[in-house]
């Protein structure tokens, strides 16, 4: 199978998703460190939203992969500020892309995928 992909046998498994599907996905890194060499986290759910007291933190600090993590700036499930505190607790590289835009990162509006693909790249496959 390798032979008809070429590079991308060598490139780390990314895991991710977006809002519930990120947190299930860092969820899963976290117990299981071997199973990815990446993760892609966009509108993580921080804490519902309107109850920043909720935080969905405590399995942070167990991901050991590098981390990209897409915001956008207006997102009611985390401020700016909670993102980076969040992202902090995790013990790899990793990289916050803000957007301009809510939950939804308004994908067709701005320039998300071109912005978290670099970052990507950066963060975890140039490693």
């Amino acid at each position: 199978a390798c032979a008809a992909i070429g590079a991308l046998c060598s490139a780390p498994l990314i895991v991710g998703g977006h809002s519930y599907g990120g947190r299930q996905a860092s969820m899963l890194v976290a117990e299981q460190p071997g199973l990815a060499g990446g993760l892609l986290l966009s509108s993580y759910p921080l804490h519902p939203p309107g109850k920043p007291e909720r935080l969905r933190t405590e399995h942070l600090g167990a991901i050991a992969v590098p981390t990209v993590v897409v915001h956008g700036r207006t997102d009611p499930f985390a401020s700016s500020e909670e993102i980076a505190a969040a992202v902090a607790l995790i013990n790899a590289p990793t990289r916050i892309v803000t957007v301009a835009a809510p939950h939804a990162l308004n994908p067709a509006r701005t320039e998300v995928a071109a912005l978290a693909a670099d970052a990507v790249d950066e963060v975890i496959l140039r490693r």
